[in-house]
């Protein structure tokens, strides 16, 4: 089955390997004997059903889920490894959407109101006041 992405991406099942393991967790002692643990790797860097641009934008905003240019989604939530298939194929699915998706607005420099700079003030000096509490009193 393959992953569809969006209307201009769809990943072939080809390229997406599964590994499947021991889940920990519930499920008696069905958990014992069953893989329902799933882990699904996708080689970003090496497809070639995504546009050079789409890789790099890919590969930028996952920078910290990939390695050597793989992405990996490992799901052990449910009890079925039917379900954490499905899951892992959302989970992907999801990531891939929000790493793809145009970049927002610029944020634009405003300054901290007044009203906002009077409650942080009021907040400093509520944290001061309670650690002073805290303190020994001073033989004076």
């Amino acid at each position: 089955m393959d992953l569809e992405v969006g209307p201009g991406l769809t990943i072939p099942e080809s390229e997406l390997q599964w590994r499947f393991s021991r889940s920990s967790g519930a499920g008696g002692q069905h958990v014992n004997t069953s893989d329902s643990r799933v882990q699904l790797t996708w080689d970003v860097a090496g497809s070639p059903v995504l546009s050079d641009e789409q890789r790099t934008r890919i590969l930028e905003r996952v920078a910290r889920r990939t390695a050597a240019g793989t992405i990996t989604v490992t799901v052990s939530e449910r009890r079925s490894q039917l379900r954490n298939r499905e899951a892992a194929l959302d989970a992907l699915r999801g990531l891939l959407r929000d790493a793809l998706a145009p970049p927002g607005p610029p944020r634009r420099a405003t300054r901290p109101t007044r009203g906002s700079q009077r409650r942080r003030r009021a907040g400093k000096q509520q944290r001061s006041a309670t650690k002073q509490q805290r303190r020994r009193p001073s033989e004076d």
